[in-house]
């Protein structure tokens, strides 16, 4: 059966996956990857991490969410055997907000953990949050130091895998929320241009894409992957 390999967003815990792996129910094997809480941990590290819990025989695709999108490229890029698909979730290859990029040296004072969960609401999930989605943001950061935050929140504004994303060889598709305040259209345009067959599905979604919206979002994995169980 072919395996599905989660990349959560920035806090790395997994736990925020789970309306998202229901909806999917048993069409794949999941397997969730989880970053270690503590540490200043950029992104070659963290997708180190990440390749320790690819499958070691039959086939998989890779979805990385929001943070882990280039860790996703990344790794697709390498052509590890049994890949074969990619999917990104509201995600990028560049820092999303090139204006924030000469003000990385802040991230190191930041302190990531002290925003009020109203304003981490009001952006990744907008009008769609419930008293639910909250308490689970809540409780998934809660787990995750401020020290980890703010590497990985240095390491965002620093990326480019533009190049990396050029050597992906495989199907790929990106889920695009329509209502995302924290990646704007721009960075589905700049995947588009290095790979102009990149599949793209809109979901009626805040940021928190796969949360908000597990059921539609769990659709459109599902038809894409439908091909890739039989792929040579």
């Amino acid at each position: 059966m072919l395996t599905i390999v989660l990349l959560p967003g920035m806090d790395g815990t997994g736990t925020l996956f789970e309306p998202f792996t229901s909806a999917l129910g048993h069409e794949c094997e999941i397997q969730v990857v989880r970053y270690p809480a503590t540490g200043a941990l950029g992104y070659e590290a963290l997708e180190e991490h990440a390749r320790k819990a690819l499958p070691t025989s039959g086939r998989f695709v890779v979805l990385g969410e929001s943070f882990s999108g280039p860790i996703a490229v990344s790794i697709a890029a390498s052509r590890p055997a049994g890949l074969v698909g990619l999917i990104l979730c509201a995600t990028f290859i560049r820092n999303p907000r090139p204006f924030f990029g000469p003000l990385r040296f802040l991230a190191g004072v930041l302190p990531a953990k002290r925003a009020p969960l109203a304003v981490l609401s009001a952006a990744l999930l907008g009008r769609f949050a419930t008293p639910q989605l909250r308490s689970a943001l809540a409780a998934a950061l809660s787990q995750v130091s401020g020290e980890a935050l703010r590497a990985r929140l240095r390491a965002v504004l620093a990326i480019d895998a533009s190049e990396k994303l050029e050597a992906v060889s495989v199907p790929l598709l990106y889920l695009m929320a329509t209502h995302d305040r924290v990646v704007p259209v721009s960075a589905l345009k700049q995947i588009e241009r290095v790979l102009p067959a990149t599949q793209v599905v809109s979901v009626n979604a805040p940021h928190f894409l796969l949360q908000a919206a597990p059921i539609e979002a769990a659709a459109a994995v599902s038809e894409f992957i439908r091909p890739l169980h039989d792929a040579s």
